[in-house]
């Protein structure tokens, strides 16, 4: 049984429809991603789900009770925005507070409920500061405790990254996710970042001009491409037409394949593997880290070849001639 069920939610503005047909089901402490380009409709969605935005049809239940029609502040669920929304004129532990305040609570049991919030955040000893005297992330951590205090039956996070620099993202997105485990809390995650969703997410519902074109765990979000646009928008993959594939791989293929750029072994050019093989001439080349990104010119086209850094030797100069493998279980057909 779903804790949170989505049965043909519709919404537009005017003749624009920002989604038609959704519906999906989340279990019970499990947190799922909605991810897509901008302007997807995913904000969108999550604002319906809080009750922030009116929909024009279908239905929302959480634990079986129908809130399709009911005020944010009776749904029980919390939200956390990419902007903070913190109030200025008030110390974080008002911030926290605030949900809390509206509800009768004597303030001994308040106080309690507060500090337990700021230390699952560790924001213990900031509770006396302003929001213009914490860093981004520790705004966006008080925000993350005020929607917690009030122990939601859902958690609902807009982006809440997105404003941070890279670093702080990868700190915060760790923390979130070990918090959600912590309370077993069923959670929604809005990004338009791929690595947050396949870092984060127990399942992710990519959407795409306000439909889910395809749902999975991660792995097969990214191993599994349900068609092209997920393909291009997953991974960096290679997409091949019938006519390249088959310059390739031979055969007479009528669909289009895609390919992900560390599924190509790139080999020396006096090599012959078993394996479907081609000569190449590497194009670009880009030092990503911990990869080594080429573009390398085929017979089947300009592909992306995604190497590891494994030392300073393996990096290979544009212009060096080299044998491009695959593995034809890595080949996948995409509609």
């Amino acid at each position: 049984m779903f804790h949170l069920e989505v049965n043909q939610l519709h919404k537009s503005y005017g003749d624009t429809k920002v989604f038609e047909g959704i519906e999906f089901g989340i279990r019970k402490g499990e947190l799922v991603t909605l991810l897509g380009p901008s302007g997807c409709g995913k904000s969108t969605l999550l604002r319906a789900l809080a009750g922030l935005t009116p929909v024009d049809g279908g239905q929302v239940r959480v634990a079986g009770e129908d809130i399709t029609w009911q005020a944010p502040q009776k749904r029980g669920i919390g939200m956390v925005f990419q902007s903070y929304a913190l109030f200025p004129n008030m110390t974080v532990w008002d911030n926290v507070a605030f949900g809390l305040k509206m509800k009768p609570q004597p303030g001994r049991e308040l106080a309690a409920s507060v500090q337990e919030a700021l230390s699952l955040v560790e924001l213990d000893g900031f509770e006396l500061r302003y929001p213009n005297e914490l860093s981004g992330g520790q705004r966006q951590r008080v925000a993350l405790a005020r929607a917690l205090v009030v122990r939601p039956r859902i958690l609902l996070l807009d982006e809440p990254l997105s404003a941070l620099d890279a670093r702080i993202r990868r700190s915060l997105r760790q923390q979130i996710r070990e918090i959600q485990q912590r309370l077993e809390l069923t959670t929604i995650f809005v990004t338009h970042d791929q690595e947050e969703a396949l870092t984060m997410s127990d399942r992710v519902f990519l959407m795409n001009k306000g439909e889910i074109v395809q749902s999975g765990t991660p792995e097969q979000i990214y191993t599994q491409p349900a068609n092209e646009f997920v393909a291009s928008f997953i991974g960096h993959y290679n997409l091949l037409s019938p006519e390249q594939a088959n310059r390739w791989l031979g055969g007479s293929r009528n669909a289009k394949l895609a390919l992900r750029p560390e599924a190509i072994a790139l080999l020396p050019q006096e090599a012959s593997p078993p394996e479907p093989h081609l000569p190449g001439v590497i194009r670009h080349q880009q030092l990503l880290g911990n990869i080594i990104r080429y573009q390398v010119a085929c017979e089947a086209g300009l592909l992306t070849v995604d190497v590891l850094n494994r030392s300073a030797r393996d990096l290979l100069p544009v212009g060096r001639a080299v044998t491009l493998a695959v593995a034809r279980d890595q080949l996948r057909e995409v509609a």
